[in-house]
Parts: structure tokens; C-alpha cells; sequence
């Protein structure tokens, strides 16, 4: 017989999932008296799916994750969802959610503090992508139980956020839960998208469980309960000003596959019906003649179903005949020299060594007049070295200066004014330069940047009977640079 496995292999491999769900479409192999049709074609498109998961509020004003005990705020979700078989490869699934995220720095209705919650529902439709079929060689006939799965889709959100304050006047009580943002479900319209990766087993022909998550992007920066006005409030997670409160859902379900035939479309092997058929063509003794234009590139494909007609010899093709390119830069495998790294074809796929490029000069003597304003009129404690609290920012500010000069090194001096003896002045002088340098070197600015030393009363110009507002200029810190 003139039969070709490996091309009749080939070629069912490629049929998409939505011929073969055809009921009036017939595929004929050679002879015209023995199409196949539906009736040869055995599987299930629909199903019903139903988990649970564990929301993690990521990106927003109050997050779920570490709150200000160093813990994480796990919510709750559960869904339910009707979905569509299209091929053997996509899908559709039209999905109901409902759960609740906590966040904030403490767990509300537990504890006292700066907390959130939000109650939510969402319906969406999300495409399903199976990569696992998506990816399937054509060769590979061994069965498989495991599928990766991709789910990106859109759709509406509503829910309600409440939040509790702490009280300004004692931070360990609660000044109670209040409703910040409503929005009410299929009422307003509030869209969001959400996408993720599902790994599923198939436990039998009727049940599959799925590990799944997903990250959820609201649209919204209400969602949270953060309201706008909170980072003030909270120190350990608040963020700054979100434009979207965006969240990540972990899900365990199960998938109750409908319909009375054996196989779902999903787990639905093309090449089971090559095998089929073979046994049916080799009883009644039918002679197939698979290729009628050949294969003029013996790639295994024949030139009817072959998308790529002049393959090169030993390159490895896929279901339709392309030749397979693992890093999609346009070099197929066989001439890539970087198979999994993408890169231009002139250079063979490999990407091209790209010099470094030596970051700007910075000028270090601008940087130290910078840093002397920021640490002007930086206010010590009366007589003594320690900085006062108001005067934080500014060093927060030359700290930033000094970090952005890429190992800049700089003299910090210390002046008083004339009051008082010169030996005390000059003391007083040192310890407070060593104690600016001490507190740049807690924002993290390396102590090797930074030298100090203090002048005392030497090049104070106000007389010592002027007003402590007039000798208010001799009191200074001074900053040079020194490379």
C-alpha cells in the first residue's frame, strides 16, 4: 500500500480543532468513498469550571503585601465560569468572580490601625489559549495529562471598599470602619483586564483540576480604599499615588467537562484519528495515495497542505511545513547560531555586543554648591551637635545629591559665630560637620565620599554684639568638593 505514516501523521496534525467540529465538513484521504466525517470525530466542547483562590493586593495605595506587622493579607475569592471549546488550541471562557482583598497595615475587624477591605464581583471574558496542543509536535504520539494554559480577556467590576483610621490622638485605637468608594455591580459600568497561566491536570474524561494565576488590573484607584489621602496615614505600606489598583489571584479548581463523548477538544489528539482511520482502510484493503502534489522539499509535509514549499534540507519544520525559528528572530534553527537568543540576521541570529556607554561627567564642584543650599540654615540643637527633626528633609536631600555623583567625594565644614570662647566654638564646629556627615552616611551615602572638619569662629564676619538673627549667617555648614 502506497501509505506514508509519517506524512499522514503531519498532515492531521495540523487540522484545527474547528474542522473537525464541523458537522458538514468532510475530509477525503485518496479515495472519495470513504470521507471523514463527523461520525468519525468523537469529543466535547463544552464545560463548566468552579475554584477558589487567595488575592494578593500588589500595586496601590494600601497593599496586601507585608502590612506593618511583616505580615501578608491573604482575601478570598471564588469563581465559576461556562467555557467554549473553539479549536483544539483556544477558547473562550465567560467567567463570574466574586472575593475580597484586605490591605493595609493591619487586618480589619482584628486589629487597630490603618486597614482596608474590599468586597468585589467582576464578570469577564477571557480567551484561552492552549499551549500545550499549541506547541505539540507532530511526532510526539505518546498521550499527556498535563496542559499549560494562557488567559488574557476584559470585563466589568463592582465592589465596595471600606477602611478604618487610626486615631490621630492615640494611633492603638480605631476610629471604626467607614465605606469609602461603592461601586455598584452591572450598574456602572467599570471595566478591567486581567491576564495569567494555568497549569491543568486531566484526572479523567469528565473531571480536570487547574492551578491558575492570574494578575488583575482594576483601572481604578479607589479600589483599594486607599481613597486618595492615605499615605500620610501609613508609613510601612502605603505607596504613593497609584493611577490603578492592581491585584494577583492564586486559584485551585476543577473543570467539569460536559458532552457524551470520550474525548473534550482540549485534550483532543488530531493523530488518534490517523490511527483510526488506518485500521479502517487497511481491512477493506484501500490503496491511499496521501500526497497528490508530493513533497518537492521532503520535509515530511506534502506540497498541498506545505506553507513553505522550499524548506531547507535538514531543517526541523513544524505541522505545516515551516521551518522551526524557537526565538522568532528570523533565522530558522538550522542557521541560527544562538537558537534561544534572538538576534539579527546579518550577525547569523546571534545578538550583536553593544559597547557601554560611559555615563555623563558630572560636575562635582556644582553638585557641592547644590549640596551647600540644601543644608543651608540646617538647624543643630541649642549648643550641641545633634541635628533638630525639622531639618530632616534637608539632609534627605544632600544624601540624594552626593549618591548621584557615582563616587564623588566632598569636604563637609563646620562654622559658628562669634559668641563664646574660640576653643569651644572650634570644638562645637567639628562635632557638628562629623555629625552631618554621620547622619548622610545612615542615608546611605558611603563614608568614603565624605571628610569633615571644623573652623569654629575663624571666618565669622558679624560682630558678636549683633542679634542671634544677624549671626544666624556665620552659623553654617560649608561644602566642598574635592574631586
Amino acid at each position: 500500500m502506497k501509505i506514508k505514516f509519517a506524512t499522514l501523521a503531519l498532515f492531521t496534525a495540523i487540522l484545527p480543532g474547528t474542522i473537525l467540529a464541523q458537522n458538514n465538513d468532510k475530509f477525503y484521504s485518496g479515495d472519495k468513498n470513504n470521507p471523514f466525517t463527523q461520525e468519525d470525530k468523537k469529543f466535547n466542547d463544552w464545560a463548566i469550571s468552579a475554584g477558589v483562590g487567595v488575592p494578593l493586593v500588589q500595586s496601590a495605595d494600601l497593599t496586601s503585601i507585608k502590612n506593618g506587622n511583616g505580615k501578608n493579607l491573604f482575601g478570598y475569592s471564588a469563581y465559576l465560569s461556562v467555557d467554549k471549546a473553539i479549536t483544539h488550541a483556544f477558547g473562550l471562557n465567560l467567567q463570574y468572580e466574586m472575593g475580597e482583598t484586605k490591605q493595609g497595615m493591619v487586618n480589619l475587624k482584628k486589629d487597630a490601625g490603618l486597614g482596608a477591605r474590599t468586597q468585589y464581583q467582576a464578570l469577564s471574558l477571557l480567551g484561552d489559549i492552549n499551549f500545550s496542543n499549541l506547541l505539540r509536535r507532530s511526532d510526539n504520539h505518546s498521550p499527556f495529562r498535563w496542559a499549560l494554559h494562557g488567559y488574557a480577556g476584559v470585563g466589568t467590576l463592582g465592589y465596595k471598599a471600606y477602611r478604618q483610621d487610626p486615631d490621630p490622638l492615640n494611633p492603638n485605637n480605631k476610629l471604626g470602619e467607614k465605606l469609602i468608594t461603592d461601586v455598584q455591580f452591572l450598574k456602572k459600568l467599570s471595566l478591567f483586564g486581567q491576564a495569567g497561566a494555568g497549569l491543568k491536570f486531566n484526572v479523567n474524561r469528565r473531571i480536570d483540576i487547574e492551578g491558575r494565576l492570574m494578575y488583575v488590573v482594576t483601572g481604578d484607584d479607589n479600589f483599594d480604599g486607599g481613597d486618595g489621602g492615605v499615605y500620610s496615614l501609613n508609613t510601612s505600606n502605603a505607596r504613593e499615588e497609584q493611577y490603578s489598583d492592581n491585584f494577583f489571584n492564586a486559584t485551585l479548581g476543577i473543570t467539569l467537562k460536559l458532552g457524551k463523548h470520550a474525548s473534550h477538544l482540549m485534550w483532543h489528539d488530531p493523530l488518534q484519528e490517523i490511527y483510526y482511520r488506518l485500521d479502517v482502510l487497511e481491512n477493506k484493503n484501500v490503496d491511499v495515495e496521501v500526497c497528490k502534489k508530493g513533497d518537492g522539499d521532503n520535509d515530511g509535509v506534502c506540497d498541498d497542505w506545505d506553507r513553505q514549499l522550499d524548506t531547507p534540507a535538514g531543517a526541523r519544520v513544524d505541522g505545516a511545513g515551516v521551518a522551526l525559528d524557537a526565538d522568532l528572530d528570523g533565522v530558522i534553527d538550522l542557521k541560527d547560531k544562538c537558537v534561544t537568543v534572538p538576534g539579527p540576521v546579518e550577525n547569523d541570529g546571534c545578538p550583536k555586543v553593544v559597547a557601554p556607554v560611559a555615563p555623563a561627567a558630572v560636575d562635582n564642584t556644582q553638585v557641592a554648591s547644590d549640596i551647600q543650599a540644601a543644608l543651608k540654615d540646617l538647624l543643630f540643637n541649642l549648643g550641641k551637635s545633634t541635628v533638630r527633626p525639622e531639618s530632616v528633609s534637608k539632609l534627605d536631600l544632600a544624601a540624594n545629591l552626593i549618591k548621584s555623583t557615582n563616587g564623588g567625594t566632598f569636604l563637609l565644614i563646620g562654622h559658628t559665630d562669634k559668641k563664646g570662647s574660640d576653643a569651644a566654638n572650634l570644638k562645637l564646629s567639628q562635632a557638628r560637620a562629623a555629625e552631618v556627615v554621620k547622619e548622610l552616611v545612615k542615608r546611605g551615602v558611603p563614608s568614603s565620599q565624605l571628610k569633615s572638619k571644623g573652623v569654629g569662629e575663624a571666618e565669622a564676619t558679624v560682630p558678636e554684639t549683633a542679634s542671634d538673627a544677624e549671626r544666624l549667617q556665620d552659623r553654617k555648614v560649608e561644602v566642598k568638593a574635592l574631586n
